[in-house]
């Protein structure tokens, strides 16, 4: 197999080499020395007339939990769990080179690289020895193992590159992985399991299923099935083979020889009197049976690990070896059990061997519960700043590798000094891990997370602004204001004449609102023409004033709206014209409305909430009152169940909130520019309803904490929106912030519900949007972090917003939920926005999506003191033109001197659009107006190999529709460049480019 991939490899080499016309430095797999057998060819043999055991050795390493990633790595604070990754990889290879039959898996690139990197050359030599033979496997394979529930797709595919590629560039072809593997994650997202299949996976292997299902799937024999995870690409594009591991991802009760294990060794030694062979070997073959009666073949699975296991592998692997000998030393007597030392990839193998049809899955395996009162929805909102932080860091990130790529090389190296992507890139990779972006991890280890990001975006401010000095021309020393959400730049509140670049990450033009903190109170701003752009001075909330601190001074807000080119920036001048006092109040009454030339929304004159939403364009209103309200969080001393609310688990003590006041004290801002109603429904929440001048969406910008706690209850804060759509019990959300998917209320599309927590077990995860709808009507909220919400009731959307509680849910985390700061000691207050979109449903899509991606890639403001020079070239676009409203950039990043990686992608899924949900063209020769595209080659989606390269298992359903053939015909010189995407379809190329600025 690999000989044959191999000469391919050198064939697509040369090719690349005509195409390119010069020497190409070759990124993917190295041919892999011929005595290589890894992969499927070193798989052990097994017998076809007797049941198979596979026994797979692993560790389970969390990259940050309990402790920070580096506390994990190095074995430090053993206080808090005692780990050490550094010493796991030690003790196994030293392990594995003692028996050639044994083997290991390991799955987190960002600690393997760690201890790569301080191996010795002869060290490494050897690692890549058992690498080769297939003694040492990877599976997996990115930098983390990712979160399902609350990670954006884009980030997990950078996260997922980042660790194949290193795996590639060391390993070769042996280091690729064919398995995915989420042994730990809580719930398992339908949009994961399409990118695995579309990064060249065979197979999919998980541990945790919520019981009801897994119950009715040993009784059916359906713990291995076939996952169509896309109901836009067609099959087998996003179809995926998946197994479900039969103890979570632990060995079965009774055979645990880790040093953190109590299970006895096997003693063999028959003159002493401890004598335990044929009691183990009994008890082995008995569990085996068990769990062979809720599999399909004569081949299962057992998992021999933990976590952070394998720190003193002998104990392990002495036992493992005893235990093969012994239970197949019984073959001779006519035992049909056969244990073998396997991975997961050779099982997988064997279940692909038997030619069998699989059960075929369309919907997701959300929510997770792993008992009747114990719903793992609640991590969903779980640290909702960190979520922020980490959604605000994507954006960054991308920001800063595109420029890196149109800057060219003055980026990394230039008048503000070295910058670079890599450290943002680490630190975002790490982030997605499933105790990282989800907030289940400790406190300490979520200021860790957030002191990386930071750190990142440090690293890429410099690279930021030396791409920008390329591009503009000028040299001023660029300011970054990461405090505008609460009014504060020293820049913009102190000086007299500055300006602002508006940076736009989206390859069509945008229109963007901007407000700056000031203390004058009237301005001057023009745009990258010299044209005066209609500005207003508003009065900064006292809600903002007051959770902002000390950390600014400004009284006033500067709005005005920007327009930005895609891919490039646009250049505004703003000028003091007058200053002294805040302008006049704003007025302390609610408004009967507010409107725009597209948008009316209504209020209660009496209550001060909202009471209805227009769309003026399509003559549709429907009734929509919005307020916050909060569960009480249970303490474990109910009386159906002892399960806490915690940082996994939203246990509610009641299906009925209460409400936080029913009124809302209110004042109104009204200017050509944006119109306000500020609303205060108590000291610890309040929001302000906000409708820009061309906007097509309103925003919800709410406020909440310090969450009170001194009544000794746990609070997990909601906002509700209760509206005329007759919504029958169903709603979508989105998966991972791609494809959206059909949620109905106390219902599972592949089994018989028996609902138990009506509130916590119709909890779904809301990554970017979701919505509710009828034939006439549909109302999406997009949000700009990861929440948890359902529509609890007919025509209503609730999203959960903030927790805070009081007891840990016994889940190992062992810490209550319950944020404070050094600027927040009395618990952290949070702020966020959801916009709200009103649209026909066979339009509603054409707003949502292209609003979405502008929330997820935001527009990135830098400030430049003082009179710009002259020459300054105020306007860039790093387009030919604008691409069509399909067409979403979701990577352009320098890959190595000459290298870019780009992916494009079609945004709408097939069903949803009209207009966009076709296919569209796009010529890569015509894209880049500062790139000269040399020549290019189609990947993965992981970029780890040459998309003709990859092949992957073919599997049958027992139902659906059958696999389509792929189609072969090779394209023709004159459309070479020419990429043609179809709904949800992203492509993958890697670019030799000239960068030629002018």
């Amino acid at each position: 197999m690999f000989s044959n991939m191999a000469a391919r490899t050198r064939q697509l080499v040369a090719a690349l080499l005509f195409i390119f016309g010069g020497v190409l430095s070759f990124p993917l797999s190295q041919d892999t020395q011929h005595t290589a057998t890894c992969g499927y060819e070193s798989c052990h043999a097994t017998k076809s007339n007797m049941l198979n055991v596979h026994l797979v050795p692993h560790t389970h390493d969390d990259v940050g939990w309990l402790k920070t990633v580096d506390q994990y790595f190095y074995g430090d604070r053993n206080d808090i769990q005692h780990a050490g990754v550094q010493y796991i990889l030690d003790s196994v290879v030293d392990q594995l080179l003692k028996n050639p039959d044994r083997r290991f898996i390991y799955v987190e690139t960002a600690f393997f690289y760690r201890w790569w990197k301080r191996q010795s050359s002869s060290m490494q030599q050897t690692v890549k020895q058992l690498v080769n033979e297939g003694r040492l496997e990877f599976v997996n394979g990115g930098w983390c193992m990712s979160d399902e529930a609350t990670t954006h797709y884009s980030a997990v595919i950078d996260q997922m590159t980042m660790g194949l590629r290193f795996l590639n560039e060391t390993f070769g072809v042996c280091g690729r992985p064919r398995v995915a593997w989420h042994i730990d994650p809580f719930g398992h997202a339908r949009e994961h399991a399409s990118m695995f299949a579309q990064m060249g996976y065979d197979g999919f292997f998980f541990g945790r299923l919520d019981y009801q299902d897994r119950t009715r799937r040993m009784i059916d024999k359906e713990q291995e099935l076939l996952w169509r995870a896309s109901d836009s690409l067609t099959p087998p594009m996003a179809d995926l083979f998946t197994g479900i591991l039969p103890n979570g991802y632990n060995p079965p009760p009774g055979f645990c020889w880790d040093q953190s294990c109590d299970d006895p060794p096997i003693r063999d030694d028959p003159d002493l009197e401890d004598y335990n062979v044929d009691d183990v070997v009994m008890r082995f073959i008995e569990i085996a049976k068990n769990q062979a009666l809720v599999y399909k073949t004569n081949h299962i699975i057992m998992t021999m690990g933990s976590d952070f296991q394998y720190e003193n592998a002998n104990l392990w692997y002495k036992n493992l070896d005893k235990l093969i000998h012994y239970v197949n030393a019984l073959q001779t007597n006519g035992s049909k059990i056969n244990v073998l030392y396997s991975t997961p990839s050779c099982y997988l193998q064997e279940l692909h061997r038997a030619n069998l049809t699989w059960a075929l899955k369309t919907d997701d395996f959300f929510p997770y519960a792993d008992d009747s009162h114990d719903f793992w929805t609640g991590y969903f909102t779980s640290r909702p700043a960190l979520k922020r932080y980490e959604r605000i860091s994507n954006s960054n990130l991308q920001t800063c590798n595109q420029l890196e790529v149109l800057g060219g090389p003055a980026s990394t190296k230039g008048p503000f000094g070295e910058g670079d992507s890599d450290t943002m890139k680490k630190a975002m990779a790490v982030a997605q891990h499933h105790d990282a972006v989800s907030g289940t991890e400790k406190q300490h280890v979520a200021n860790d997370y957030a002191r990386r990001l930071a750190k990142g975006w440090q690293h890429c401010q410099i690279l930021v602004s030396n791409s920008l000095a390329a591009l503009s021309g000028s040299t001023a020393e660029r300011i970054y204001c990461d405090n505008l959400n609460i009014s504060v730049c020293p820049l913009t509140e102190s000086s007299k004449k500055f300006s602002v670049n508006v940076y736009n990450p989206l390859v069509r033009p945008v229109t963007w609102p901007v407000r700056l903190p000031v203390n004058g109170s009237a301005y001057a701003v023009s745009d990258a023409n010299g044209k005066s752009v209609d500005c207003k001075v508003v009065p900064v909330s006292s809600v903002t004033q007051d959770v902002r601190k000390n950390r600014g001074s400004a009284v006033n807000e500067l709005v005005f709206q920007v327009q930005a080119p895609p891919l490039g920036y646009s250049t505004y001048s703003v000028s003091l014209l007058q200053s002294g006092p805040p302008p006049a109040s704003t007025q302390p009454r609610t408004p009967t409305a507010i409107q725009n030339k597209y948008l009316q929304v209504t209020f209660d004159p009496d209550t001060g909430l909202l009471s209805s939403l227009s769309n003026l364009e399509t003559k549709q209103t429907v009734k929509l009152t919005q307020n916050f309200y909060w569960y009480n969080a249970s303490d474990g001393n109910n009386s159906h169940s002892n399960q806490p609310s915690g940082a996994y688990i939203f246990r509610p003590n009641s299906s009925t909130p209460f409400i936080i006041s029913k009124t809302a004290k209110t004042e109104t801002v009204q200017t050509s520019v944006v119109q306000e109603v500020r609303q205060w429904f108590s000291p610890w929440a309040s929001q302000v309803v906000r409708l820009y001048a061309d906007s097509r969406a309103l925003e919800l910008e709410w406020t909440i904490g310090p969450i009170p706690i001194d009544d000794d209850l746990g609070k997990e804060v909601i906002t509700r929106l209760d509206t005329s759509i007759k919504t029958s019990e169903i709603f979508y959300t989105d998966s991972n912030g791609r494809e959206v998917l059909q949620r109905k209320k106390d219902f599972r599309p592949t089994w018989h519900l028996k609902q138990s927590e009506p509130i916590a077990g119709n909890y779904y995860p809301i990554n970017s949007r979701a919505f509710i709808k009828d034939d006439e009507d549909q109302l999406t909220v997009v949000t700009d972090r990861s929440q948890g919400g359902g529509s609890i009731n007919n025509g209503s959307l609730e999203i959960m917003l903030h927790r805070r509680l009081l007891y840990d849910d016994v889940r190992g985390v062992a810490e209550p939920l319950n944020e404070t700061s050094h600027i927040f000691p009395k618990g952290l207050v949070v702020r966020g926005r959801l916009l709200l979109s009103l649209e026909r449903p066979p339009a509603a899509a054409d707003a949502h999506r292209p609003l979405a991606q502008e929330v997820v890639l935001q527009p990135l403001l830098t400030f430049t003191n003082g009179e710009l020079h002259p020459n300054t070239k105020l306007e860039f676009s790093g387009l030919q033109a604008a691409l069509p409203p399909a067409v979403h950039l979701l990577t352009l990043s320098q890959w190595d001197k000459d290298l870019v990686l780009l992916r494009l992608e079609h945004q709408f899924q097939s069903w949803e659009s009209k207009v966009n949900s076709q296919p569209v063209t796009v010529n890569l020769q015509k894209l880049f107006s500062t790139l000269e595209v040399l020549g290019a080659s189609e990947l993965n989606l992981s970029a780890n190999q040459w998309k003709d390269d990859m092949t992957r298992f073919d599997w049958t359903a027992q139902t659906g529709a059958e696999s389509l053939p792929k189609n072969s015909e090779a394209p023709s010189a004159a459309a070479a460049w020419e990429v043609t995407l179809k709904p949800m379809e992203i492509r993958t190329f890697l670019l030799r480019v000239r960068v030629s600025l002018r």
